[in-house]
């Protein structure tokens, strides 16, 4: 098996502590290039994936959005054959803003409960270890 390296030298010859540095630098520095393209590959391609897929999610909700549609013109005209076709869309337009008043009001209660954006018991575990390391240090 080849490496990529370009400093590939024998076994037998002997070296000094400053030469075996500089290889290792140099071999250290080949390796972290090549893990690094790797990297930007593999992130490429996944960033590929994702792309499709949040087009596909795109798609599913314009569809979906106007099955909703459909649906709401079947409640319009279900209701319409027994009221007029006005008061038949007054009906489910106002159950429409009903319904989104009611979700807006629970979307805020759980937007206060996530406030503040940080994670309060990570930075509190955080700071626990912090004051831990800093006592047994005095000690």
């Amino acid at each position: 098996m080849e490496r990529s390296s370009a400093t590939h030298l024998p076994q037998e010859q002997q070296h000094s502590t400053g030469e075996l540095v500089k290889l290792l630098s140099e071999q250290v520095s080949v390796l972290v290039r090549d893990e690094l393209k790797l990297a930007k590959l593999e992130m490429t391609s996944k960033g590929k994936q994702v792309a499709v897929g949040a087009g596909m999610f795109g798609a599913s909700g314009l569809v979906a959005f106007y099955g909703v549609g459909c649906l709401l013109a079947c409640a319009i005209i279900g209701i319409a054959g027994v009221v007029s076709a006005w008061l038949a869309a007054l009906i489910v337009g106002a159950a429409l803003l009903a319904t989104a008043g009611v979700a807006t009001f629970l979307g805020k209660q759980r937007m206060r409960k996530a406030a503040p954006p940080m994670p309060e018991e990570t930075v509190a575990s955080v700071k626990a270890d912090v004051d831990e390391i800093k006592e047994s240090v005095h000690r």
